[in-house]
C-alpha cells in the first residue's frame, strides 16, 4: 500500500497539469516553460546548502550541482524531462541535490535545446556535445553515470547508442526514471493506465512528439530508442511506478535490453506516478528510490586512480 503522502503527490501533478493547460488561452512555449519551472521550484525546493555553478560545455549551457561533503570524483550526467518542450536545470536542482547526496556525486544538469524551436535531433546533438566535453575536461567515464527522466530518460538512451556507434567510451552506468522511449505511442499502458495517471495522457504525448519530430518517423531510433540496437550498453537501472501511462515503455525497454545482454535492473513501485523520485523531499517511496539510485551509481562507478 502506498504511503499517505501519495495523495499529495497526485494533487501536485494535477496542479501541474492545470498550469500547463489553461482554459482561457493557448500558452506559448515560454509560458509553459516558466509555469513548469515555477511549479517545480515551489514544490521541490532546493536545499540552501546546494552548491551550483553554471558552465559552458562547448556551447551547451549546464549547471554543476553538489551537496557539501560529496565526492567531486563521481559524476551524474543528468538529462531532464519535459517532453522535449519544457524543463531546465532550474526546476531540477531539488532532485539534483537528492541524487548528489545519495550517490556521493556531483551532478551536471544539461540545458539542451528544446522543441518546437529546436526539433529532433537537436537534443541528442547537445547531449552528445556536453558528454564529450565532460569526459574531455572533467570526468573519467568509469566514474560517470548518465541519468534522465521521462523524455530525458529516452534522451539518455539515445545518447548512449550514439556514443557507442561513434566509438566513444561509455559511462559506467545508466539510470532511467519513467523513461519515454517510444514516440510511436504503441505502449498499451498509455490507454490502460489513463485513469490512474494524473499527468501523462495520449493527447499530451501526441502533442509533444509532434512538436519534437516535426513530421519525422516516430520510430527513428534516436528519437525512440526502444527501437534502437541496445547491445553493449552499461548496467542500467529503470525506476517506474504502476500508476503511469508510460509503464510499458519501461518494461519493454528492460525486455529488449536484456535480450541483447544488457545488465538491467527494474524497480516497479506500486501506486507511484510519473517521475516520482523527484518528490523525495516529502514522499517516502521517492526517498527509497533515490537511495536505490545512489547505491546503484556508487556500486558501478569507480574513483579515478591517482597518477
Amino acid at each position: 500500500m502506498a504511503s499517505k503522502e501519495n495523495i499529495r503527490a497526485r494533487q501536485l501533478l494535477e496542479e501541474l497539469l492545470a498550469a500547463l493547460t489553461p482554459t482561457d488561452h493557448e500558452p506559448t512555449p515560454d509560458e509553459l516553460r516558466a509555469g513548469y519551472d515555477n511549479w517545480a521550484t515551489t514544490n521541490y525546493p532546493t536545499p540552501p546548502e546546494l552548491r551550483t555553478e553554471q558552465v559552458d560545455a562547448d556551447g551547451v549551457p549546464c549547471v554543476w550541482a553538489s551537496m557539501p561533503g560529496t565526492s567531486s570524483e563521481r559524476t551524474i550526467f543528468y538529462l531532464h524531462g519535459g517532453g522535449y518542450l519544457i524543463g531546465s536545470p532550474t526546476g531540477y536542482r531539488g532532485l539534483a541535490a537528492a541524487l548528489s547526496q545519495a550517490a556521493d556525486a556531483r551532478v551536471l544538469l544539461i540545458d539542451y535545446r528544446l522543441a518546437p524551436e529546436n526539433p529532433h535531433p537537436a537534443a541528442v546533438q547537445d547531449a552528445t556535445t556536453a558528454y564529450r566535453w565532460l569526459v574531455k575536461e572533467e570526468a573519467d567515464p568509469a566514474s560517470t553515470a548518465v541519468a534522465g527522466d521521462s523524455a530525458g530518460g529516452g534522451l539518455a538512451l539515445a545518447l548512449l547508442t550514439a556514443l557507442r556507434d561513434a566509438g566513444d567510451r561509455l559511462p559506467a552506468a545508466l539510470v532511467c526514471l519513467s523513461p519515454w522511449v517510444d514516440m510511436s505511442l504503441s505502449a498499451a499502458s498509455i490507454d490502460s493506465r489513463a485513469e490512474l495517471d494524473p499527468i501523462v495522457s495520449r493527447a499530451m504525448l501526441e502533442n509533444m512528439a509532434g512538436a519534437y519530430l516535426m513530421g519525422q518517423d516516430p520510430r527513428t531510433a534516436s528519437a525512440s530508442p526502444l527501437f534502437a540496437d541496445l547491445s553493449g550498453l552499461p548496467p542500467t537501472l529503470v525506476v517506474v511506478g504502476t500508476s503511469e501511462a508510460l509503464l510499458d515503455d519501461s518494461t519493454r525497454l528492460a525486455d529488449r535490453a536484456r535480450d541483447v545482454g544488457v545488465d538491467v535492473t527494474v524497480n516497479i513501485v506500486d501506486e507511484m506516478y510519473h517521475v516520482f523520485p523527484a518528490m523525495a523531499s516529502f514522499l517516502p517511496e521517492a526517498r527509497e528510490a533515490v537511495e536505490e539510485i545512489g547505491r546503484f551509481v556508487q556500486g558501478r562507478t569507480s574513483r579515478p586512480a591517482v597518477v
